[in-house]
């Protein structure tokens, strides 16, 4: 409860924040933004007191003196013109909200509820789109508890955490102020997917000035999916694959819906078999804002920051209190998520590029520019381009995106068609329209696009898809605009509803089908004895100790107990351009023969050895000559997980 009541001010202070700077903004809007900058204070203020303090009790207090200094100065620096009251086109704007953004609230609250650490029989249960990066997550959360900033990789001892942080560190505040951990990932799990649902449509809404285009929109980017369901249908009849192999179209008629639904990443979008079908377009909700956390925490800022960016460029005079808020919420990006922070970069150049053109105004833009700069560059210093400029990964040419590794699988233009599917198509089509709202979105999502298509900002060039969705999210205003009024020409066509229903297959059957997926996953991450394992070591052991452990990606001592493990796995730590080779020999070398790699321990600083399954598979460990060198300090009864202490190597 102490939690929710030291977040809910925050939420608080962010409102009167708003309503203080921008009064002309209509109530939702003004409610939209004010929470979303709650939301960034949360994540800020205690992370900015942990710097000279500690991520600590004593640190939140502070930041929460911090927290109401803040909204008394915007108090003195509020706007004195009259508050907007609500008016039809907000109560409008309210009705298309509890429409389109509250089901879709609902639904990422119902997969953040079956997702994240769901109790079965004393395990702890995910789902599919979970199983592979919530541990990082977990790990980053349960570990920054009482940590000074800037902290070290729990997984990876030695290394400044230049992983965007600050979504996890979110949860860390409800941990330390007595929340369990499963619900501090889902309560503000939950909260940024309603801003994230809320804000896309109030966004789509100013941009288009309609509802119909508004809810279009939206649907298109959370059930987006592309033509992937043609592969599942086509010759339904025959089985052409089978099991691992072809495997979306193993099977007939039911057994292929089967496939889909309980299958691992057998949905027609972001296939398992990549080299097969090549279809990497992940549903937003299932595979990005759920299990990908500092993607959601990121858009949860970027939304706003393009609201306030665009709502501000049209207006004949610019609001400088808006612009400066701007800034301060553009400059917050870098440790919550940088591929939203490089989207909204590379967005606002396009769009400074038409408003040179078009009314060559420089003062806001040097003011947002200046605010921005000042929060952003130590942050990028300090932490992206560290960890960048430390692997020779980061930042190479490769064309069109994953299509392009080791040469093109698909036709150019027929990757993104059968991708994205028929908004691509429309997206095509619409760039001839003599319009100028179209074409000012567009240049500022062509801005995005040429980058992402041309350059791999990290080793895993999928990843790209971070900065694809912000582009495709801009695209779809128009698109959604120009799709409604196709859909009007055909007036006076017995036939226009039924092509209206085909082209709703069209646009969201494979998305649907793929959170529908998700829906039903359901697999066990932890068993009772990890969970029972975790409880002990937080409960017996030092926060800063360190294990000597496996490198699997299912580890409860990293993970639940936030207890620093000699090195992660590579699903994680390669892509954050880290060398592994030197610790994954050195852990290899000590379990498969500890009595002569004792020194290993020493080298590390290790405090305790974890024998678990996975070592005792991977390296074939064996109890026997583990208890001959180390005394036992917990064992389950089952003799599952064993924890020694390493004093043999110190």
């Amino acid at each position: 409860m102490m939690s929710i009541l030291y977040v809910f001010l925050y939420l608080v202070c962010g409102l009167y924040i708003v309503r203080f700077l921008l009064p002309g903004q209509r109530p939702l809007y003004r409610a939209w933004l004010g929470l979303s900058l709650g939301i960034m204070l949360a994540m800020w203020l205690p992370a900015l007191v942990a710097f000279v303090d500690a991520f600590s009790l004593r640190g939140h207090v502070i930041a929460l003196v911090l927290l109401l200094v803040l909204t008394g100065i915007s108090y003195f620096l509020r706007d004195g013109r009259t508050l907007c009251k609500a008016d039809e086109e907000n109560r409008n704007a309210l009705r298309l909200l509890l429409y389109i953004a509250l089901p879709l609230t609902i639904l990422g609250f119902y997969l953040q509820y079956t997702h994240v650490l769901r109790p079965v029989e004393g395990a702890l249960h995910v789902g599919q789109s979970t199983y592979g990066d919530l541990p990082l997550h977990l790990g980053i959360v349960t570990s920054l508890r009482d940590a000074r900033f800037p902290a070290e990789y729990s997984i990876f001892p030695g290394e400044r955490l230049s992983y965007p942080f600050l979504t996890d560190s979110l949860s860390t505040t409800f941990m330390l102020l007595g929340m369990p951990l499963r619900w501090a990932m889902i309560i503000p799990g939950s909260l940024m997917m309603a801003m994230v649902a809320c804000g896309f449509v109030l966004l789509a809404l100013r941009m288009a000035g309609n509802r119909r285009v508004a809810a279009l929109a939206a649907l298109l980017l959370f059930i987006n999916g592309g033509l992937g369901f043609l592969y599942s249908f086509d010759m339904a009849g025959v089985s052409l694959g089978v099991s691992g192999s072809n495997e979306l179209q193993y099977g007939t008629w039911l057994a292929r819906l089967k496939t889909i639904f309980y299958g691992w990443y057998q949905t027609p979008v972001n296939h398992a078999e990549f080299s097969t079908y090549n279809l990497r377009w992940s549903n937003i909700i299932a595979d990005m804002f759920i299990p990908q956390r500092t993607f959601l925490g990121g858009w949860t800022l970027l939304l706003p920051c393009i609201y306030l960016l665009f709502d501000g460029l049209q207006e004949e005079k610019r609001n400088a209190r808006q612009i400066a808020l701007l800034g301060i919420m553009a400059g917050a990006l870098p440790l919550v998520h940088t591929h939203s922070f490089l989207a909204l970069v590379l967005l606002s150049f396009g769009w400074l590029l038409w408003d040179m053109a078009a009314r060559r105004d420089w003062k806001p833009w040097l003011l947002f520019v200046t605010v921005a700069g000042i929060l952003s560059l130590p942050q990028l210093f300090a932490f992206t381009f560290r960890q960048a400029s430390g692997s020779g990964n980061f930042l190479s040419f490769q064309f069109n995106w994953v299509n392009g590794e080791g040469g093109m699988k698909d036709g150019y233009l027929w990757f993104y068609l059968k991708n994205i599917g028929l908004p691509f198509l429309l997206l095509i089509l619409s760039v001839f329209e003599k319009n100028r709202e179209y074409r000012f979105i567009y240049l500022g999502a062509l801005c995005i696009f040429l980058p992402a298509e041309f350059i791999r900002f990290q080793p895993n060039s999928y990843d790209n898809n971070k900065l694809f969705y912000v582009w495709y999210a801009l695209c779809l205003v128009p698109i959604a605009d120009y799709a409604l009024k196709v859909y009007a020409k055909l007036k006076g066509l017995r036939a226009r509803k039924l092509i209206a229903v085909l082209a709703c297959l069209a646009f969201f059957l494979s998305g649907g089908l793929s959170i529908a997926r998700e829906a039903v996953s359901d697999y066990k991450m932890f068993s009772e004895n990890d969970t029972k394992a975790a409880q002990w070591v937080e409960s017996e052991t030092d926060s800063e100790s360190m294990f000597m452990a496996g490198m699997q990606h299912i580890n409860p001592v990293s993970s639940l107990a936030g207890r620093h493990i000699v090195c992660g796995p590579a699903l994680w730590l390669y892509y954050h351009g880290f060398n592994l080779h030197e610790r994954e020999q050195d852990i290899r070398a000590f379990y498969l023969n500890p009595k002569s790699n004792t020194h290993i321990l020493k080298k590390y600083g290790a405090d305790y050895v974890l024998l678990g399954s996975y070592e005792r598979t991977a390296y074939s460990a064996s109890d026997s000559v583990f208890d001959a060198l180390f005394p036992r300090v917990y064992a389950d009864a089952q003799g599952e997980i064993i924890i020694y202490r390493a004093e043999a190597g110190n």
